[in-house]
C-alpha cells in the first residue's frame, strides 16, 4: 500500500472542508491555482487532496505510478498546513468513483457529522460530468465548487444544462467561482515532458526536480 506522509487521520476540528480529486499526473501550478482560489473564495478551513488510482473516465490511460504521483503531490504541498492527502482511492479496488469517495472519506478523515463538504472542480472537469457515476448524488453529497476559467467553453455548460436534472444543474451552477486563467493542463505538461522539454513555469520547482531526477515521463533521469 502506498502511504502518504501527509495522510489525513483526524480533522474533527474543521467546519468547512474542500475535497479535490484527480489523477495529478503530474500535479502542476494549475491545480494549486484552483485549490487556492476555492479555499480563499469559500473560506475553507482546509483541502483534502485525493489522488485517483483508476479514473473511470480514463480507463485506458497509462498513469505515472501511484508512488510517483503521491511523492510529487507531497512536494507540491510542502509547507501548506491546511492541505492534507488521502490515499483512500489507492487502497480501494475498482474504479475511483467520486460518489464512493464522498461517502467514505468523511469517516476516514475523522470529520465531524456537521462538517460542510465542498467538491473542488476545475473547468476541465465539467466535460463529461453528466456521465459520472451517480452524478446527482455526488452533487448532493458535497457542494460543487467550479473554478470558472475565463474563456471556458459555453457549449459544455449548455450541454450540462440539458443533460443534468434541473436540481443538479442549479446546485452545480451555484458553486461557480470566476478566476483568471490557470496554467497548462496535466495533458499539455506531460506532453512537453515526454518531448524532453522542461515547463518550468507550469510546475512547482520541487516537482520539476523530482521528475528530472527520477526520470518520470521519460525525462532526464539520473
Amino acid at each position: 500500500m502506498v502511504e502518504s506522509r501527509r495522510e489525513a487521520r483526524s480533522l474533527a476540528h474543521l467546519a468547512r472542508v474542500g475535497i479535490y480529486g484527480g489523477s495529478f499526473d503530474p500535479v502542476h501550478n494549475g491545480h494549486l491555482h484552483v485549490a487556492r482560489v476555492a479555499r480563499e473564495r469559500l473560506g475553507l478551513d482546509g483541502l483534502l487532496w485525493v489522488p485517483a488510482a483508476r479514473p473511470p473516465h480514463k480507463p485506458l490511460k497509462r498513469l505515472a505510478s501511484e508512488a510517483d504521483r503521491l511523492a510529487m503531490l507531497e512536494l507540491a504541498l510542502a509547507g501548506d498546513e491546511r492541505a492534507w492527502i488521502s490515499t483512500l482511492e489507492f487502497e480501494r479496488s475498482g474504479p475511483s468513483y467520486t460518489f464512493d469517495t464522498l461517502r467514505e472519506l468523511p469517516a476516514r478523515a475523522g470529520l465531524r457529522p456537521d462538517c460542510e463538504l465542498f467538491l473542488v472542480l476545475g473547468w476541465d472537469n465539467l466535460r463529461g460530468l453528466e456521465r459520472w457515476h451517480r452524478v446527482g448524488e455526488v452533487l448532493s453529497l458535497a457542494q460543487p465548487v467550479v473554478v470558472w476559467r475565463d474563456g471556458g467553453d459555453e457549449a459544455v455548460l449548455a450541454h450540462l444544462r440539458a443533460t443534468l436534472s434541473p436540481q443538479a444543474f442549479a446546485r452545480l451552477e451555484s458553486g461557480f467561482v470566476r478566476a483568471p486563467a490557470s496554467p497548462e493542463s496535466s495533458t499539455q505538461v506531460r506532453a512537453r515532458l515526454e518531448r524532453g522539454e522542461w515547463p518550468v513555469e507550469a510546475l512547482p520547482a520541487a516537482v520539476l526536480e523530482y521528475i528530472r531526477s527520477q526520470g518520470v515521463y521519460g525525462g532526464g533521469g539520473e
